[in-house]
């Protein structure tokens, strides 16, 4: 299988409010960018959206090594939170609704498909391609 490193971050201008996302997929020494975002959204919403977008480019089954500053993402697939909440009727430990169903929904099975394995980084700390993506979110909803 291909090996793909994927990089993401969403960001947002008032939360809610404008928002974008965006992506570095690298392959042997290959980079592409992709980028998005919405006029009403949340943070949370465009971190999900990023790496929904990248995974949805490979084109074939990949073993992916995802790199994210989002502990919300990361945490709810790698402590299996998003499987307990799909399980319990999207319902979370706490009995409140779970948040952003419309993309875990997206989201999971690109993960089934893939071998994704999570990597969070701190956001806004020098790493360069977190440093990249978020330039590409920022670009994107300021330009809209």
């Amino acid at each position: 299988m291909k090996e793909i490193n994927i990089y993401t971050d969403g960001a947002c201008s008032g939360n809610p409010g404008k928002g974008g996302w965006g992506a570095v997929l690298v392959y042997k020494g290959t980079e592409k960018e992709i980028s998005g975002g919405s006029a009403d959204t949340t943070n949370n919403r465009m971190e999900l959206t990023a790496v929904i977008e990248a995974l949805k480019q490979l084109k074939e089954v990949c073993n992916v090594t995802l790199t994210t500053d989002s502990k919300y993402v990361c945490d709810a697939v790698t402590k299996g939170w998003v499987y307990s909440w799909k399980k319990n009727g999207w319902k979370k430990a706490d009995k409140k609704p779970a948040l952003n169903v419309d993309l875990w929904e997206e989201l999971l099975p690109l993960l089934e498909k893939h071998n994704v394995t999570f990597n969070w980084v701190k956001g806004h700390n020098g790493h360069p391609y977190n440093e990249r993506c978020d330039r590409l979110a920022v670009s994107f909803y300021q330009n809209m």
